[in-house]
């Protein structure tokens, strides 16, 4: 291995590596183990288990290390290990796992989307243009992971550098095309996408979101971690009908970036307009027209509402720029569906049920707007908050739902260690400030079980907070918990009690 910027504690660096590792418990004969310091864990205690399980090279920072040369001298003598200490192994981390892997970001066409919202649905209707057209293609994002036919659950938005690159390695082998990967400000921020030049960045949009805790102090650090993506971007796409939008173009200027701008506006390089609610094939979307480098024309993107116009317009013009053709967008778009967003559930009560991952005020809001205008009877919504998350998103969200829904039952989300009955009471201490009719059903099969059997004919029922998630997580236990099957199963029972 290349020694710049390391230096050598003790052993000979010339040793064969089998593989890299941030995990001590991944660790076997022969591999390369690099102490990172987390937020809850430090590696640079788990490096004498490493050692006893046979690593050939320990990687400590200079800076985190809690032991001194001598020490790990001592640690590491009689195992034939080579232990080097380096500045920033996040950093070295992901340089490391690029380097074991051989590059396969330099294999694929790579397309990165950041932004507060929209990242999950633009991801997927980026790789399901590109599939369309024919173009095999992987994802990394928030949902999911895929790679080839198989889809494996996601632990982050965007990975640790080392799992990034590996999964990299796999889509190249398979013969993929492209990888579509959404872009976190933490994976940003703590260089898991380190090394990773984008052919294609997107940014959808910015709003106050993942500040506190172990995420951003500030608003302030939050868009700087996100500008960081026109860093390491060849053609950045940006959606300029935002606040700070002039920042990423400003931003992307400075980087050198070719800049594709996207909007409502005439006077962006990819515009749509003219839109209108309607139906096609039995799903309910937006039509619009789109002006574009590419193509001019009518399109329908099959999830309602003005915002997911936008993303079919980030998603058309990263998958025109990734080689896609007009036939393939108009394909996709019209029959795409994204788990948990604006998801529906097939049911034959004649109303519709909606499963939406909007776990935040603005989210919350603009899906409310958008069903508001597309329903011909009520807009009935079901959620609750997580618990050990902020505690001001309860009160937003239920100010938000209070005066746009016609009826809401507030229930439980992940409560976690909190009692969930104090997450609703602070959630209904918001609505009953509202003229909203509200009421709370504390379990959440319950609650769904309801809005549905009090829904009538033309009514929507929105499910909102977990969307995508497959559980429910509480003080003492974890369980599987899917909100659109548990809807399909109570739409699937009333229907039968009703014969």
């Amino acid at each position: 291995m290349n020694l710049d910027g390391f230096r050598v504690i003790t052993g000979n660096s010339r040793v064969k590596v089998t593989s890299v590792e941030f995990d001590s418990r991944k660790v076997t004969e022969g591999s390369l183990f690099v102490a990172v310091k987390g937020f809850t864990s430090d590696g640079h205690s788990y490096i004498k288990s490493a050692l006893e399980k046979g690593a050939s090279v320990i990687v400590a920072d200079e800076n985190d290390c809690p032991y001194t040369d001598e020490e790990l001298k001592a640690m590491a003598e009689g195992t034939g290990a080579c232990v080097l200490k380096a500045k920033d192994t996040r950093l070295q981390c992901a340089l490391l796992s690029r380097e074991f892997f051989g590059h396969p970001e330099k294999k694929l066409n790579m397309i990165g989307i950041t932004g507060t919202k929209g990242k999950t649905t633009i991801a997927f209707m980026v790789r399901d243009i590109l599939e369309t057209a024919g173009k095999k293609s992987g994802l990394i994002g928030t949902v999911c992971d895929i790679i080839g036919d198989e889809k494996i659950p996601s632990a982050h938005t965007t990975p640790e550098a080392r799992d990034n690159y590996e999964m990299l390695a796999r889509m190249a082998e398979c013969g993929s095309d492209a990888c579509v990967m959404e872009v976190s400000s933490q994976g940003l921020k703590l260089d898991r996408v380190y090394g990773i030049v984008y052919d294609v960045g997107c940014y959808t949009n910015f709003y106050e979101d993942h500040i506190g805790g172990n995420e951003h102090p500030d608003m302030q650090d939050y868009l700087n971690c996100k500008l960081k993506l026109w860093e390491q971007t060849k053609t950045a796409v940006i959606n300029m009908d935002t606040p700070v939008s002039g920042e990423f173009y400003v931003k992307a200027q400075q980087c050198g970036c070719q800049i594709i701008t996207y909007g409502l506006s005439d006077t962006c390089d990819v515009q749509a307009y003219d839109l209108e609610n309607g139906m096609k094939d039995g799903r309910a979307g937006t039509y619009f027209s789109l002006l574009s480098p590419w193509y001019n024309g009518r399109l329908f993107v099959a999830i309602p509402g003005e915002f997911n116009v936008y993303n079919a317009l980030c998603a058309l013009t990263a998958a025109f720029l990734s080689g896609a053709d007009a036939k393939a967008v108009e394909k996709s778009l019209a029959g795409i569906e994204v788990p948990g967003r604006l998801q529906p559930v097939k049911n034959e009560l004649g109303i519709t049920i909606l499963v939406d991952y909007a776990h935040n005020a603005a989210s919350l809001e603009n899906v409310l707007d958008t069903l508001k205008k597309a329903a011909s009877g009520r807009v009935i919504t079901v959620f609750g908050c997580g618990g050990d998350r902020s505690h001001t998103r309860r009160f937003e969200m239920g100010e938000v739902s209070g005066n746009k829904s016609d009826y809401t039952i507030v229930t439980s989300d992940n409560p976690r260690t909190e009692d969930p009955e104090v997450i609703v009471g602070h959630i209904v201490s918001a609505i009953e400030k509202t003229p909203g009719k509200f009421e709370t059903v504390i379990d959440r099969a319950e609650a769904i079980h309801k809005a549905i059997s009090i829904a009538k004919p033309g009514d929507i029922v929105l499910i909102a907070g977990k969307g995508h998630e497959d559980y429910q997580i509480f003080k003492d236990r974890t369980i599987h918990f899917d909100d659109a099957e548990v809807a399909a199963e109570a739409a699937s029972r009333i229907r039968e009690e009703r014969k």
